[in-house]
């Protein structure tokens, strides 16, 4: 039997100093294992401060999903596998690759409402994150309504730039509304601008015909999509309500009725 290793006050108070009081919560089982493994003091020190390091590249992760606008529980281990939805697996993992922002590329991710666009823009956000890039998640509606107020306000400029200055963009749910002159100049704009320098990520369940058709300049519509779409790897996702799946007491398989290819 092991003898008791205790932690000593004095510790705690110096691994606080020197702020890594966050350490004591793994030491004690570092110390018992140090013991029983005949660990050497550089290889309990090297394995002590690998879980710090762990500890703390997660909760970074974590900070700029938050700060990014993605959602946390959308995340790649978080997918139902077991959905009926037909997607190309070797475009998808080719994008899980990331190879797409070091391009850098666009993705335009379409299909029906519910089958996953947003879950699978998402999870790419989150691997973006975890591997160091600047990531920022906005619905289109809500984009482009916060960049008209911010014309009221004198920081419109200041929040494009934010824009195009971020390594991944995702735009969710694009073209579900009619825009404007001024929602599709700003559209134009920023797909403009990061082509080719950035990586965009848009989700719609609108085909480019049918974008265009919800823009109101056809000339800007037509450099801003063809751009997009000349640059970018297309996911087409279909099948069965994915969303549906998730509700509480309903088993999407005993409603085949759910899987209409029509739904909005």
């Amino acid at each position: 039997m092991s003898p008791q290793l205790t932690v000593t006050a004095d510790l705690k108070a110096l691994l606080r100093r020197v702020k890594l009081g966050r350490c004591l919560d793994t030491l004690p089982e570092r110390l018992t294992l140090a013991h029983q493994q005949k660990l050497t003091h550089h290889e309990f020190l090297e394995a002590l401060l690998a879980d710090e390091v762990t500890r703390r590249d997660v909760q970074s992760a974590l900070l700029r999903a938050k700060t990014a606008g993605l959602d946390a529980s959308m995340t790649l281990d978080r997918w139902d596998d077991t959905a009926k939805i037909t997607y190309d697996r070797t475009i998808w993992n080719e994008l899980c690759s990331l190879r797409f922002v070091e391009a850098p590329n666009d993705v335009v991710v379409l299909g029906p409402v519910g089958v996953g666009k947003t879950f699978f823009a998402t999870a790419l956000g989150h691997i973006a994150v975890r591997r160091g890039r600047s990531v920022h998640f906005e619905r289109a509606d809500v984009l482009l309504k916060r960049l008209k107020a911010t014309r009221l306000d004198n920081s419109h400029d200041t929040e494009v730039r934010k824009l195009l200055r971020v390594d991944v963009l995702i735009i969710d749910d694009f073209a579900l509304r009619p825009m404007d002159q001024i929602d599709t100049g700003e559209v134009y704009e920023i797909i403009v601008e990061r082509h080719r320098r950035a990586s965009t990520i848009l989700t719609s369940n609108r085909d480019p015909g049918e974008m265009l058709a919800q823009m109101a300049d056809p000339l800007l519509a037509q450099s801003a999509i063809d751009r997009l779409h000349s640059n970018a790897h297309e996911l087409v996702i279909d099948g069965e309500s994915y969303r549906r799946r998730q509700r509480p007491g309903i088993d999407a398989t005993d409603h085949p009725e759910a899987s209409s290819p029509h739904r909005r």
